[in-house]
């Protein structure tokens, strides 16, 4: 059965058998990495037919393209065609103990959020060996807390953001006069009061029509904390935090070809078309998984993509993501993808 939340697309129908051949030369080849032969398949997977009966399977899932042949091989590996029925309709799934998901909830700390992506992006590389991938909050979608002034030196002004999640966004403003203290506090103030738990953009878009409620004076400081804002949460959410990537230098399905693993490396530097594909799991229920070329991404051919989108306060901000071989333990990486995400979610929605 597929996992809860998993995205379903069309299978192609299979009798009871060749779902059985399917499912067990899968499991076979994540498991050993080499071509499954019909001797193989015989042993594993519990029926009691013939090896030409296997054979006749095996021949007719191949015409469907769910399994191809390699050349110097009599066995056969799955086809992304095949990963993908295997992932939608065979794939049992099973939960994580709770003594491992305690201790998976320990590795997130929300008492300290400025490091809760990077926490649970390490706990998606560490657990499954691969890249953890997690994309930071969209800008939309932040909020400030409480905004601060604090004088340094004369026309030195210290711009303190505070998110909801506890993070703190510091600025030097330089500015064309001398603030006293009381003033800052006073526009701090005015700030934090009109425009906290609002998104950000419906701050830059309210903002310059209410400053002429203060003094003519403070407009200019006001003007440049908004600047100087929009600059931070900008850089904070066109990016994302990844780690274990030199994992999958040890990934003998991807290190065998060195210029499929440079594109793969250019994927992660260039950011852009992978916050993309990111984008795109924020829409899913649950677990989404592409397989090899269903990303559109040349760089991710040989690669699947296993994401989920998290919450803070009930609303989806952002994706985290595994970034794996094809040949990958879908049924471990799974659920470990999905309780992360609700992990983390959990951690945010604390602040």
């Amino acid at each position: 059965m597929a996992p809860d939340g998993l995205v379903i697309e069309s299978p192609v129908m299979l009798n009871d058998r060749a779902q059985i051949l399917l499912k067990t030369l899968v499991e076979r080849y994540i498991s050993d990495g080499q071509p499954v032969g019909s001797r193989a398949l015989q042993q594993f997977s519990g029926l009691e037919v013939s090896p030409a009966t296997i054979r006749n399977t095996m021949a007719d899932l191949e015409a469907m393209g769910l399994v191809s042949s390699p050349h110097t091989s009599a066995g056969r590996v799955p086809t992304a065609l095949g990963y993908r029925l295997f992932i939608d309709t065979l794939m049992v799934v099973q939960p994580l103990s709770e003594a491992r998901v305690q201790r998976l909830e320990s590795q997130l700390q929300p008492d300290n959020p400025s490091r809760l992506l990077t926490q649970a992006s390490n706990v998606l590389s560490e657990l499954t060996h691969f890249a953890g991938v997690v994309a930071t909050p969209k800008r939309a979608s932040i909020t400030v807390r409480q905004i601060e002034f604090l004088r340094l030196s004369e026309k030195r002004v210290l711009l303190i953001i505070v998110m909801p999640d506890g993070e703190v966004e510091n600025r030097v403003l330089v500015t064309h006069k001398d603030y006293s203290q009381p003033q800052l506090t006073e526009a701090g103030n005015f700030l934090s009061q009109h425009y906290a738990n609002l998104a950000f953009g419906d701050i830059h878009q309210r903002v310059q029509n209410e400053l002429r409620q203060l003094q003519h004076d403070m407009t200019a400081l006001m003007s440049a904390a908004m600047a100087a804002s929009d600059e931070a949460i900008a850089r904070k959410s066109e990016d994302y935090v990844i780690s274990g990537e030199r994992n999958l230098l040890h990934s003998n399905d991807l290190a065998a070809n060195m210029n499929q693993l440079r594109n793969l490396f250019n994927v992660f530097e260039q950011k852009t078309e992978l916050l993309q594909l990111l984008d795109a799991g924020r829409h899913a229920q649950g677990v989404h998984i592409f397989v090899g070329n269903e990303s559109g991404l040349a760089g991710l051919d040989e690669c699947s993509v296993v994401s989920a989108p998290y919450t803070a306060d009930g609303q989806i901000v952002g994706t985290l993501a595994v970034v794996g071989p094809k040949r990958m333990d879908y049924e471990r990486v799974v659920p470990i993808v999905d309780i992360t995400a609700k992990l983390l979610s959990n951690a945010l929605s604390q602040h």
